[in-house]
């Protein structure tokens, strides 16, 4: 990277975006209603008589309702007839049309009420006396208490086993919003290089990458990691301010969403000419996600996925395990809806490779009192093995390629 990029670049960068990365089709009803399905299909399997999905992304993805989580409870339950049946505070029924529509199954209560003995009443005239009762994984504590306290007598279990093997396999259609939007990030990281300079703030540099996110048609930064020198070594990068010298190491994490699908992009660069040190752990790092790239081929457990990323480094003394200097967290998440969703890349995890699945792939190398280097990019699984949404960074001093 070169330095000495005038301040008035940024303003000239956010001007120059002309391409709209939304247009791309939304999840349709149809394919809601063929997950809502499916989800029936793995409650019977699993003799669960109901699942509750509060707000959160369950609740989004099964039903297109979008709804803040607060202390009044509102969420859908799921029967295995493949119906959905709301709860929800009086005065919020003509919100939730908006987005369900007319002929949903609202069932209300008032302020006073107890909502979780609205959904024993529903069960109960449902013909469901004794109860096994699936909760969604992120549900509030006082919910899974109010239901505890309502239906002493029903089995109240985790909804991860019906809602993650649905989630965790993508559709044509959920790959192509991702596709958008990490190509989308990666445009981002593309522009945030260019109006580096020296003295630069990182909190100037993340307020243009959430401005370059809304330009180019995907949500607000949903997260943004800008350091700086040393501070690259943290992995989650430091809250204070860090202003740009020449030499540093560069690392930017940032997404966004677009539909409600996450990009999630690292960039590790130089700031200025490398050193020999720099430039040969770069390698190492993409030397590293190479190879666990390589390891994700169908069928192969998600650990040794990780273990391939671990063995390039111990290979070169760094490690083990988790040990600094090092790689101090797993390779890869799964991501979708969430930002870290089901499943892992990570040691224990045997759950076999298979398609749909979505993974960060980001081992990265973090040695304390120098310098760290995460190149993260995303990895989809197919039938035949790994496919990239988006590549490889090129070099430590040209991460977007040579003009």
């Amino acid at each position: 990277m070169t330095s000495g990029i005038g301040g008035s670049t940024a303003a000239l960068e956010l001007a120059s975006i002309q391409t709209d990365f939304s247009d791309v089709t939304p999840i349709s009803a149809a394919e809601r209603q063929a997950r809502v399905e499916k989800a029936a299909r793995l409650m019977e399997q699993n003799g669960v008589d109901a699942m509750i999905m509060p707000a959160g992304s369950s609740l989004y993805y099964f039903t297109g309702l979008r709804w803040y989580p607060s202390e009044r409870l509102t969420a859908a339950i799921l029967t295995p007839d493949a119906k959905l049946t709301y709860v929800c505070p009086y005065f919020e029924e003509s919100k939730l049309r908006e987005t369900l529509g007319t002929d949903a199954d609202i069932r209300l209560w008032q302020e006073e009420d107890d909502p979780c003995l609205l959904i024993k009443t529903f069960l109960q005239d449902s013909g469901y006396k004794s109860t096994t009762i699936a909760l969604d994984e992120n549900a509030a504590f006082f919910i899974f208490d109010g239901l505890r306290r309502a239906l002493p007598l029903a089995q109240i279990v985790n909804a991860s086993s019906i809602t993650a093997e649905c989630r965790m396999h993508k559709s044509a259609a959920e790959l192509a919003i991702m596709q958008q939007v990490k190509n989308l990030t990666l445009e981002v990281q593309k522009k945030a290089a260019k109006i580096l300079h020296e003295g630069i703030s990182s909190f100037e540099v993340a307020r243009f990458i959430d401005q370059a996110h809304r330009a180019y048609g995907g949500s607000a930064s949903t997260f943004c990691i800008v350091s700086f020198g040393e501070a690259t070594a943290m992995p989650h990068g430091p809250d204070a301010e860090q202003f740009l010298r020449e030499g540093d190491m560069v690392l930017i994490d940032t997404g966004c969403k677009l539909h409600g699908y996450n990009s999630d992009i690292t960039r590790s660069y130089v700031f200025g000419k490398p050193s020999q040190r720099q430039h040969d752990i770069w390698e190492m790092e993409k030397a590293a996600q190479a190879a666990a790239f390589d390891a994700a081929q169908p069928g192969v457990p998600c650990e040794q996925v990780d273990a391939a990323a671990r063995k390039v480094l111990a290979a070169a003394g760094f490690g083990p395990d988790y040990q600094l200097p090092g790689l101090p967290h797993r390779t890869g998440h799964g991501i979708g809806l969430d930002i870290h969703e089901w499943t892992y890349l990570v040691k224990g995890n045997q759950r076999p490779l298979a398609a749909g699945m979505c993974f960060s792939n980001e081992p990265m190398i973090c040695i304390e009192g120098e310098f760290g280097i995460r190149l993260e990019d995303h990895f989809y699984m197919t039938e035949q093995g790994p496919r990239w949404f988006t590549g490889q960074s090129h070099a430590v001093d040209a991460p977007f390629g040579r003009d």
